[in-house]
């Protein structure tokens, strides 16, 4: 079985090489719903072990350690936009230890009109993803896999896709180092939004690397994404401001998310993220404010553990996430004892 999803997964970028960015659907599976990847910047593939939400990010960053894990993540967006998410992740023996989780994009109440102007009353918008997943690791390496079901319906058009996520994870055995890699979105639509509809869905491969130099009480995080596009920046020449176009280094660094975790304790962290394409693109002609730049802090107390994020996205504001996560092993031992 593991050859063959290695094969698989190596034949991937072929299977995308006809998509072009910005002409997908279904990108808020990109968006960082949970207080860890908010805290770190918005993109991890590495960070093994840790959460069992980053299963949402690389199905092989959730362990075997991490079952009985269930977690709870609320977003605050922008406007009315909400985003839930659920994980749990359950080991069934010799079948391994399989999650679930789902995503839900709630975009508020609209008001609806026809094309004369006359009020229809008002409509809800949402998307939605299932996963189902495992991973299993061999010595230093750990792969995954997350079949996805998703579900867009905007304004009464509906579209729903398949799609699977494929990862891997290589941990040092004797220093604290992961690698990490995912190929995201893989898979087909299975009802479009109308007859004319071309959707895609938005295929990204992913690497990063997580090191926690020896005693230091830092833990950093780099991870590439978007690889599968060239130049990601967005300059018009016929823009009358005086803007300049990005160079070679600042579209490079476009790709580049950065995290850094101070562990106070292993019941308390502090986390800080850069993301320079969220900073290049949301800020002010005259000041970038917060924009790129996030921060969260986690605590732990018995068997619960609770975490906050505010991610900055523009120099008027940001969003703040929250999560909950309950170790159930504890809570069920604790009650039998």
């Amino acid at each position: 079985m593991g050859y063959k999803l290695i094969v698989f997964a190596l034949l991937i970028p072929f299977f995308a090489s006809a998509q072009i960015g910005g002409q997908t659907s279904y990108t808020f599976t990109n968006i960082p719903s949970n207080t860890r990847l908010v805290g770190l910047g918005g993109v991890n593939v590495s960070l093994a072990n840790e959460d069992v939400n980053l299963a949402f990010s690389n199905p092989a960053l959730s362990g075997d350690t991490l079952s009985g894990l269930a977690s709870f993540s609320y977003l605050d967006y922008f406007a009315d936009a909400g985003i839930v998410t659920a994980i749990y992740q359950h080991d069934f023996g010799k079948l391994g230890s399989w999650f679930l989780g789902v995503n839900h994009l709630d975009y508020g109440e609209f008001d609806s009109y026809d094309a004369t102007g006359a009020d229809l009353g008002t409509f809800d918008s949402g998307e939605t993803q299932l996963i189902l997943g495992r991973n299993h690791t061999i010595g230093v390496f750990t792969l995954g896999a997350s079949l996805k079901f998703l579900n867009s319906n905007i304004g009464g058009f509906n579209s729903s896709a398949l799609a699977m996520d494929l990862g891997g994870v290589f941990s040092h055995p004797s220093k604290q180092v992961t690698f990490g890699l995912v190929f995201k979105n893989v898979g087909f639509i299975l009802q479009d939004y109308s007859d004319d509809s071309d959707s895609k869905l938005p295929f990204d491969i992913q690497v990063g690397t997580t090191i926690k130099p020896e005693h230091m009480p830092f833990r950093f995080s780099l991870t590439g994404y978007n690889l599968t596009d060239g130049n990601i920046s967005y300059f018009d020449p016929n823009n009358t401001a005086d803007e300049e176009e990005p160079g070679e280094l600042d579209n490079a660094l476009r790709h580049v998310n950065v995290g850094v975790e101070l562990l106070l304790s292993k019941n308390i962290n502090l986390r800080f993220g850069y993301n320079h394409l969220v900073r290049q693109e949301l800020k002010l002609p005259d000041t970038g404010g917060g924009a790129g730049f996030s921060f969260g802090l986690m605590f732990r107390v018995k068997a619960f553990e609770f975490s906050y994020s505010r991610g900055g996205y523009h120099a008027a504001g940001g969003s703040n996430s929250f999560t909950l996560t309950a170790n159930t092993n504890k809570i069920f031992k604790n009650r039998r004892s």
